[in-house]
């Protein structure tokens, strides 16, 4: 896959008034409110539709890898819904890679949404369906959790279509960015967590980074694990062909700590990176379009769309 080129990518079509989302749940149980949950999507003008995965559990998955895969199934093949939005994430998405129906996705390409262990469906459906997805707040711990502004508007605004080409995807100024290295830079926008990049190396759904900007987060690991997945990356060749990094929230590590693991990554690689977005485990969880083209400015602190994310 050429990681340059934006036509490559599959494009859904942009959310409008009354669109419905399928609620599911491929990786951990959750318990969700349902009153609460349709509530939230009726006072936005949006509806819902609850998949049976969401509803049961099975030990640390919530239920089995049949119906976990079935409702991503199910969603994607109805065409009366225009977005597919996780639940949480935990672990279980890696399990269903080798039974999900790519042509089907590709058929039918909508919003899919989430992070965290959701990134192995991002990267599985990027390298199999080139569909592009999107990378933030997931139902139960963002948006009915009560996070802060802007999460919810970030997702909403990429969603609808309100950020177009040229736009740049907002960072709220009160949470400050470091310019790890000085630059800029375009490519693909992909990447999540650190972690799951890590685990889906050697498998059909590992990452493909030429030509890309790397945008990486995680949660609960320390510093040495972040230089053991970095390196496991390095090694693997997955650096070698990067245009830039954007680094979000390491929940547990400050920006000030990651900063010379960082450097002694990516300097030799001569790219840019920008770090302390605030995307992935924290508050505010601000959206990210994975597959999208974009340009990375960590001297300017910019992020800005270089295509538009949705087919008329």
């Amino acid at each position: 896959m050429n990681c340059a080129e934006p036509e490559n990518f599959l494009l859904p079509r942009p959310l409008t008034a009354g669109a419905r989302f399928a609620v599911v749940a491929p990786a951990g149980p959750a318990r969700v409110d349902t009153a609460k949950a349709e509530h939230w999507f009726r006072q936005r003008g949006l509806q819902c539709r609850l998949y049976p995965s969401v509803m049961q559990a099975d030990g640390y998955l919530a239920g089995s890898d049949a119906q976990r895969a079935q409702d991503l199934h199910d969603a994607f093949a109805d065409p009366d819904i225009d977005a597919i939005l996780c639940m949480r994430g935990g672990y279980g998405s890696m399990r269903l890679l080798d039974t999900l129906d790519f042509e089907l996705v590709a058929r039918n390409p909508k919003p899919l949404i989430g992070y965290s262990d959701i990134t192995a469906l991002h990267t599985a459906f990027a390298h199999h369906a080139r569909l592009l997805t999107f990378h933030g707040a997931m139902l139960n711990a963002d948006l009915l959790g009560g996070k802060q502004a802007p999460t919810e508007s970030s997702l909403l605004d990429l969603l609808t279509g309100r950020l177009a080409q040229g736009a740049l995807i907002a960072h709220p100024s009160h949470h400050p960015l470091t310019c790890v290295r000085a630059g800029a830079a375009s490519g693909r926008l992909l990447g999540g967590n650190l972690s799951m990049l890590g685990a889906t190396l050697g498998t059909p759904a590992e990452i493909e980074l030429q030509g890309a900007i790397l945008f990486i987060e995680d949660v609960n690991e320390p510093l040495y694990r972040v230089d053991r997945l970095l390196t496991q990356l390095r090694l693997a060749g997955k650096l070698a062909g990067l245009k830039g990094v954007l680094v979000g929230d390491f929940a547990g590590i400050t920006v000030a700590a990651l900063t010379p693991l960082l450097r002694d990554i990516f300097d030799p690689l001569q790219i840019p990176v920008l770090a302390g977005w605030r995307s992935g485990h924290c508050d505010p969880n601000l959206c990210l379009p994975l597959g999208a083209q974009v340009r990375l400015d960590s001297t300017a602190q910019t992020l800005t769309l270089e295509q538009n994310l949705f087919r008329s």
